[in-house]
């Protein structure tokens, strides 16, 4: 049971920050859309520093939801949103590619939606 109340701690501290983070170091750049703004600028430091992507804190807090109920349906539900994420971010990522010369480069630097790993 502690375990459980752990990774439900973790898990939504992960997702406050890297929601949190990534509107704050956004700024001007924030659009709804997942295509960048006409006017917008590549944003590589703060949580982008991190991951690329961190509207995977929606991940994070799915699994603090599932591991609040120890439930394996709201874990499948996690995963099915990590690919969800996954693949919305490599559309995304063509576009970020037109539009600004340098983020081939910033991408093999920063990890996609898991710090270090992924």
């Amino acid at each position: 049971m502690y375990t459980s109340w752990i990774l439900t701690v973790i898990f939504s501290i992960l997702a406050i920050v890297f929601l949190g983070r990534s509107l704050f170091d956004l700024g001007q750049n924030l659009t709804p859309l997942p295509h960048p703004r006409d006017d917008g600028q590549l944003v590589k430091t703060g949580i982008y520093g991190l991951v690329r992507h961190p509207m995977s804190g929606v991940v994070y807090l799915a699994l603090a939801y599932a591991s609040w109920q120890m439930s394996w349906v709201h874990l499948v539900g996690s995963i099915v949103l990590f690919v969800f994420f996954d693949a919305k971010s490599k559309k995304e990522e063509v576009w970020l590619i037109e539009k600004f010369s340098d983020y081939a480069s910033y991408s093999n630097s920063v990890k996609k939606l898991i710090p270090w790993i992924y």
